[in-house]
């Protein structure tokens, strides 16, 4: 399942709560270490075995009141929201990290 680019907080709020797992890298495009990382985030949202997880991506500087609300202050920070609710965080360009993250909460 491709990686879906998130350009409004009425399309962030509909995807958490229509869907079991959403992971959600939040990014900027001035970041090099998020650069680094969205290829390994890309391969992992095409694995089988996280089929039932919506793999996101958020623009800080484009969606500032989501990324204010949700309280990033480092790129990249990732975070998994289960049922709705944010249920873990990782902080930085670690996919390792962020592939243990989730396989927890699968």
């Amino acid at each position: 399942m491709p990686v879906h680019h998130v350009t409004t907080e009425a399309q962030f709020k509909s995807l958490i709560e229509e869907n079991e797992m959403v992971l959600v890298d939040f990014y900027a495009v001035w970041c090099g270490p998020c650069r680094q990382v969205a290829p390994l985030v890309e391969a992992m949202s095409e694995k089988p075995g996280y089929a039932k997880v919506k793999f996101v991506k958020i623009d800080v500087d484009e969606l500032a009141d989501v990324a204010e609300r949700e309280e990033i202050n480092a790129m990249p920070t990732f975070k998994l929201f289960k049922q709705g609710k944010a249920v873990d965080t990782v902080l930085g360009a670690n996919a390792e990290r962020v592939e243990e993250m989730v396989k927890k909460h699968l």
